[in-house]
C-alpha cells in the first residue's frame, strides 16, 4: 500500500513538472514570437498612431500605406528578390561544400599539416588586413566591382562554420574510411558517399547558416555594386527607406510641403517583406539544426 501511495506521489510530482515546463517553455516561445508580432502589427497600423502610441499590441485601425510604398515598383523589388535568391542558394550550395570539405580534411588523423593548417584558419578570426586594404584587393586585383562575384565570395568560407564541421566529424568513426579505403575507395569518394550521407544534421545547420548570412546581407553589395539590376533586396529596401527619409529631412528643412511618408511603418513592412520567406524555411530544418549544433558544440 506504501508502494503504491509513494508511486501516486511521483506521478504527482512528474505531473506538476511537466506542467511547469511546458509554462516556462510556453512564455518563452511567446517572448520568442512577439517581436514579430509587433513588427507585423506596426507594419499594418496608421503611421500617426505608431508616432502617437508606440507599436501597439492590438492594431489601431488598418493602413496599407507601408507596402504600397515599399511594392510601388515591383519589378525592381522582384529583381532584387531574383538576384537574393540566386545568391542565396548558389553561395549556400558552396559554402557548404567548401566549409564540410575543410572540416572533414581537418579531422582527419593521417592529415599531418592539420594543426598548422588550422592554425591559418583560426588566425583569420583575431586578425585582419582592414577594410581599405580589402576593398582594394576586391576591386582593383579580383574584379568584384558590377560582379556577383562581389556578393557571392566574400561569405562563401566562414572560419566559424569549418569549426562546426571539424568537430562534428571529428565523432564519425575512423574505421569507416578505414574500410573504404581497403575497398579501393578515393578520398574524394569517401567524402562524398560516405561522409556527407552520415552529416545531414550538420549539413542542414550550415545551411541555414549559410543562408541567412547571404540572404540578410547588404554590406558587400553596397561596397561592390552601383547597378540597380543588381541589387539584392536587402540593400534595395535599405536604399529606399534611406532615400524616404533624405527627401523627409530636406522638404522639413526647406519648409517644402511634401505628403506624408510613413517611415516607422516603412521599416516594419520591409521587415516583413525581407524576412519572411527564410521564417518559413527555418521549421523544414528545425530538428537538423537543432542535432547539428548540439553535436558540434560538445565534440568541439
Amino acid at each position: 500500500m506504501r508502494r503504491f501511495d509513494h508511486r501516486i506521489h511521483l506521478s504527482k510530482d512528474k505531473i506538476a513538472v511537466n506542467i511547469l515546463g511546458i509554462i516556462l517553455i510556453g512564455i518563452f516561445a511567446l517572448m520568442c514570437v512577439m517581436p514579430f508580432y509587433l513588427i507585423i502589427v506596426a507594419s499594418i497600423t496608421p503611421e500617426a498612431s505608431l508616432i502617437r502610441d508606440g507599436y501597439p499590441l492590438i492594431p489601431r485601425g488598418f493602413d496599407l500605406q507601408s507596402y504600397a510604398l515599399c511594392l510601388k515598383n515591383p519589378v525592381s523589388i522582384l529583381k532584387a528578390y531574383g538576384v537574393t535568391i540566386s545568391v542565396t542558394l548558389v553561395g549556400t550550395f558552396l559554402a557548404i561544400f567548401l566549409s564540410t570539405m575543410t572540416g572533414y580534411v581537418l579531422s582527419r588523423q593521417d592529415f599531418p599539416w592539420r594543426n598548422k593548417f588550422s592554425f591559418f584558419f583560426f588566425f583569420t578570426t583575431l586578425f585582419n588586413g582592414g577594410l581599405v586594404p580589402w576593398y582594394i584587393l576586391c576591386v582593383r586585383y579580383l574584379g568584384f566591382k558590377n560582379s556577383f562575384l562581389g556578393i557571392l565570395l566574400p561569405l562563401m568560407f566562414s572560419v566559424w562554420n569549418m569549426i562546426i564541421a571539424k568537430s562534428f566529424m571529428t565523432g564519425i568513426p575512423a574505421a569507416i574510411t578505414e574500410s573504404a579505403k581497403i575497398d579501393g575507395a578515393n578520398d574524394m569518394v569517401i567524402f562524398l558517399r560516405l561522409i556527407i550521407p552520415l552529416s545531414k544534421p550538420l549539413i542542414a545547420t550550415l545551411g541555414l547558416f549559410s543562408a541567412l548570412a547571404y540572404w540578410n546581407d547588404w554590406y558587400n553589395c553596397m561596397l561592390y555594386i552601383t547597378e540597380e539590376n543588381m541589387f539584392t533586396l536587402q540593400y534595395y529596401l535599405q536604399r529606399m527607406l534611406g532615400s524616404a527619409e533624405a527627401m523627409r529631412l530636406v522638404a522639413e528643412k526647406s519648409g517644402i510641403a511634401l505628403p506624408s511618408v510613413p517611415l516607422e511603418g516603412m521599416k516594419m513592412a520591409m521587415t516583413v517583406i525581407a524576412t519572411g520567406p527564410i521564417v518559413l524555411l527555418y521549421p523544414f530544418v528545425q530538428r537538423y539544426f537543432v542535432k547539428g549544433l548540439t553535436i558540434g558544440a560538445v565534440k568541439g
